[in-house]
């Protein structure tokens, strides 16, 4: 018995989930927030706690949801970093996901930022701006709106209405005399001094007043200005205050009123799901004005799963979607969540906006009333998403069928060359997951061991680079812009690395001449080629699998395109800027990155150029003397 109990082959194998329990005997019982990660280092999951001791071992007793079962299971390391108090690691937490964008976080994957409306009241005479980053310059911003088309609209309207200018700061300062947007009644020229900033401010005044939904007053400015101005019988001005205020109705009628007399800024939260996901809507009133709705699918919360929080999945929300978009006054939720998490989550959107926020659940008619608005837009836009999710599926199923894939091509890259006369050659991957671009997929390569246009070496060097990358997730299919050419050549490259494994497809665009094809004689048709295979495979016309393909395939080539260009222009304008006595690497690099262009470099005041860093006045009235003379050829 003795030498069995001795015996090390009898001994408790010590498991990977043993060695984080003990090292979790180290971590403090402080807040902060803990970082997961798995055996290749990346970053699987990142929150946040009030004692990371407890929250961190919470993972491990055993009673978990299935999304926490299959994170624990992945978990090789945990790091932490300690914060002075709970609000502070809300905070980091929120700037870490933005960052890492970790796989088991909930993401905002429409993270892109929501328009506003600028008024740079800092500057003499103020303009009005679509802008999406929200920052502490002295400016008004008002939003967050729908879309950028709402927000180009309403400028155009206020523009004109006011007769607010609509130039650029560059352009303005270089001017000599009135441009044409005053000769047709649409500006007032305070570039020339033809108006005053006292003037001026009055127009932006009325502007600031429809933003802030004082709309009657706005009303009835116009109809004075038109009845004035027909009076004087200035009749075609008074036509102008007359469009001017048809445009306004036909804004105001597109907006629904909650409550005219409500002055705050109030953001709607409500949410709609079943096991598929959940989606998350806000609903954005303005002075009582709904002026538009945001929606994101959250892919990992299952709301049918009794081990699933709703409070918790919900604040976790919350503190992502105000990381960098306007905190309202108000923001009210379909969930009470409880006094301690109510008042730190204030404490959270009060450290980020620096005013008081209420968060509350809504139980007045009048909050009740936006939540069932929220509620009825959850649901709305959640039908239909999951509508076209499970058409995308459909559709990448019969890829699948079609091109004989071992799996649906959930992720696919597609790799394009571009270059001009053998010069400046590039290559692009883009990414599709779910048949939707996938913007962190996407990579731009300059090539470095090909010379001329050779667009096969180019795409092999360009496969090379990509699939050194082991950390980055392996693709469902590989897209080649090319024929049995191209494919030839890139499963030469994939055998190099020892990637045969990765299915890979050609798509080139060919005259249908009879041959493998039932199409009328004389069309194009979209042809992909299989490794090994001679005939190519077709698709018809309208499926929506043949859409998800070219929509790639054209998708690569147009980012190819771009970077090309602009490397092209960097080129060209390099080479000017090399003429320059005296303009060494580190200006011209500041030049190129301020201005992009020779033409804004010789449009800037001379003030602009002199404030760059190792500039001055004297140097910058050279520069501009010397780019005036090579460009005029002396």
């Amino acid at each position: 018995m003795e030498e069995n109990q001795n015996n090390p082959l009898k001994k408790k194998k010590i498991t990977k989930v043993d060695k984080i329990r003990e090292e979790l005997k180290g971590f403090p019982g402080l807040p902060g927030v803990y970082l997961m990660k798995n055996n290749e280092s990346k970053i699987l999951y990142i929150g946040k706690a009030k004692n990371l001791k407890n929250r961190v071992r919470s993972y491990f007793n055993g009673d978990q949801t299935a999304k926490t079962s299959l994170l624990v299971k992945q978990i090789h390391d945990i790091d932490y970093i300690v914060t002075k108090t709970e609000v502070e690691a809300f905070l980091l937490e929120a700037s870490l996901i933005k960052k890492h964008r970790p796989k088991y976080n909930i993401r905002l994957k429409d993270d892109k930022s929501y328009p506003y409306i600028r008024i740079s009241m800092a500057d003499n005479f103020p303009r009005l701006y679509l802008c999406r980053k929200v920052i502490k310059d002295g400016s008004f911003y008002f939003g967050p709106y729908t879309n950028g088309f709402v927000v180009r609209e309403t400028i155009r309207f206020l523009n004109e209405a006011f007769n607010i200018r609509d130039c650029q700061d560059g352009f303005m300062s270089t001017r000599k005399r009135p441009c044409m947007t005053f000769e047709i009644g649409r500006c007032k020229a305070p570039c020339v001094a033809l108006v005053s900033d006292k003037e001026y401010r009055k127009e932006i005044a009325g502007a600031l007043k429809f933003l802030r939904g004082e709309n009657k007053e706005v009303v009835e400015h116009l109809e004075r200005l038109m009845k004035s101005a027909s009076k004087d019988e200035r009749f075609e001005q008074a036509a102008k205050y007359r469009n001017s205020l048809q445009a306004l109705r036909a804004i105001l009628e597109k907006q629904r009123v909650i409550n005219a007399a409500d002055e705050q800024n109030q953001d709607a939260i409500s949410f709609h799901g079943d096991e598929r996901g959940v989606l998350v809507a806000t609903v954005h009133v303005r002075h009582g004005l709904v002026i538009g709705q945001r929606s994101h699918f959250l892919p990992q919360v299952n709301i049918f799963s009794e081990k699933e929080d709703v409070r918790e999945w919900l604040v976790d929300f919350v503190n992502q979607y105000y990381y960098d978009n306007v905190i309202p006054d108000e923001v009210l939720l379909p969930v009470d969540l409880g006094r301690d998490l109510t008042e730190l989550l204030q404490n959270v959107l009060y450290e980020r906006s620096g005013q008081e926020v209420s968060v509350r659940f809504a139980t007045d008619e009048l909050g009740r009333g936006l939540m069932e608005l929220a509620e009825s837009n959850a649901k709305q836009h959640f039908n239909s998403y999951v509508t076209r999710e499970e058409n995308k599926l459909k559709a990448l199923e019969y890829v699948q069928k079609k091109l004989h894939l071992p799996k649906i091509p959930r992720r696919i890259e597609c790799y394009d060359i571009s270059n001009f006369q053998g010069k400046e050659s590039v290559g692009s991957q883009v990414t599709f997951v779910d048949g939707v671009p996938f913007k962190d997929g996407y990579r731009r390569y300059k090539i470095k061991t090909v010379e001329g246009a050779d667009d096969y070496g180019s795409l092999k060097e360009v496969l090379l680079r990509r699939f050194k990358h082991t950390e980055w997730e392996d693709p469902d299919l590989v897209l080649i812009d090319g024929g049995k050419g191209q494919l030839s050549k890139v499963m030469q490259a994939l055998k190099e690395i020892k990637r045969e494994d990765i299915a890979v497809v050609g798509i080139a665009k060919a005259r249908v001449t009879g041959e493998f094809s039932d199409k009328e004689v004389g069309e194009t048709e979209e042809r992909f080629f299989l490794p090994g295979q001679v005939n190519p495979i077709t698709f018809n016309r309208n499926e929506d699998a043949l859409h998800i393909l070219t929509n790639l395939r054209d998708e690569a080539h147009r980012f190819a395109i771009t970077y090309h260009r602009k490397l092209r222009e960097d080129s060209s304008l390099k080479s000017v800027l090399d003429e320059v006595p005296g303009l060494g690497d580190k200006r011209k690099k500041e030049l190129l990155i301020h201005f992009g262009s020779i033409d804004e470099i010789t449009k800037a005041p001379i003030k602009e150029i002199s404030d760059l860093p190792g500039f001055g006045e004297t140097f910058a009235q050279k520069l501009i003397s010397e780019l005036s003379r090579i460009r005029g050829g002396n």
